[in-house]
């Protein structure tokens, strides 16, 4: 600071070292109140214009992982509902299997076996509404829509983000062996392979149409069962990294308020005091009068 000399009046130094420190210290107050009241440590580029563009990509990473893990969550919800389908399914199909099991016996007449049979047919069309109904956002999950046992859609699910070497988001494709749809009627990959209409003649065939089944769906829930895990798997790694992420994104944007209130009530004081020599500096060089009395 400039040397206070108070017997050159035109000029009162002491008062403009005493302003230039009280302006510094409302600039400094005026940051530290701005921080209080918005939470952030940087408000402006020129604060950290550095730390800014590094909090930037933090920011952009950790919403992209945020967004990540709400896919993850709605894939793991799209396939539940393929389970609960699946499920029902079987469902169906151990009904079906004992009542063909009954129909073995020798206690059971024509007209119970054809009620065995009409009953098998009726359980049959409500495995293939179910296919139909087993739906997520105007997909079939198990089936197509308009032929019961129809190959079944495959399924991208967004389950990662890109790198700064190739930014393209990563996805993982879901479907069942061999394309498989699970209507009810069809041979083959087109279904689940069941008489399209049981009679009392060929009752004596459906155990075994009925047990092929139920090992095609139970294939196809272990399949279900197996990728929900994955994704679960994926879901806790990406929960890690979008904890961490933005950790590093608030050590660096935000800012320690009990450490600003600190420094706000330090000022605060050191603005009192700063303003009271101001006072003082401009009061200095009335001593001069004396000369003239």
């Amino acid at each position: 600071m400039p040397t206070v000399d108070y017997t050159r009046i035109a000029g009162n130094i002491g008062a403009l070292n005493a302003l230039n420190s009280l302006q510094l210290i409302n600039n400094q107050l005026a940051i530290h109140q701005t921080r209080l009241a918005t939470g952030k440590r940087i408000n402006e580029a020129a604060d950290d214009p550095a730390g800014l563009s590094l909090a930037t990509t933090f920011d952009i990473r950790r919403q992209g992982l945020q967004t990540v893990l709400n896919g993850i969550g709605d894939a793991k919800n799209l396939l539940s509902t393929a389970e609960g389908g699946l499920r029902k399914i079987q469902d169906i199909l151990v009904k079906m299997k004992n009542k063909a099991l009954e129909a073995q016996s020798g206690t059971i007449g024509d007209k119970e076996k054809e009620a065995i049979a009409a009953q098998l047919n009726a359980y049959a069309a409500e495995i293939d509404a179910i296919v139909e109904q087993t739906q997520w956002n105007g997909n079939f999950l198990i089936g197509q829509s308009g032929s019961a046992g129809g190959t079944s859609a495959t399924q991208n699910f967004l389950t990662s983000l890109g790198t700064l070497a190739d930014p393209t988001a990563v996805t993982s494709e879901f479907k069942f062996s061999d394309n498989q749809g699970f209507g009810a009627y069809g041979t083959g990959t087109a279904g689940l392979g069941l008489n399209t209409n049981y009679t009392t003649s060929n009752l004596s065939s459906a155990l075994s149409d009925i047990d092929a089944a139920i090992e095609k769906v139970k294939k196809g829930i272990s399949e279900v069962g197996a990728f929900s895990a994955r994704l679960s798997f994926k879901e806790e790694a990406i929960t890690v990294q979008y904890t961490n992420t933005e950790a590093a994104y608030n050590r660096i944007m935000n800012a320690n308020m009990a450490e600003e209130q600190v420094n706000a009530s330090k000022l605060l004081i050191l603005q009192q005091t700063a303003t009271a020599m101001l006072a003082q500096a401009n009061t200095a060089p009335q001593f001069l009068l004396t000369l003239f009395r």
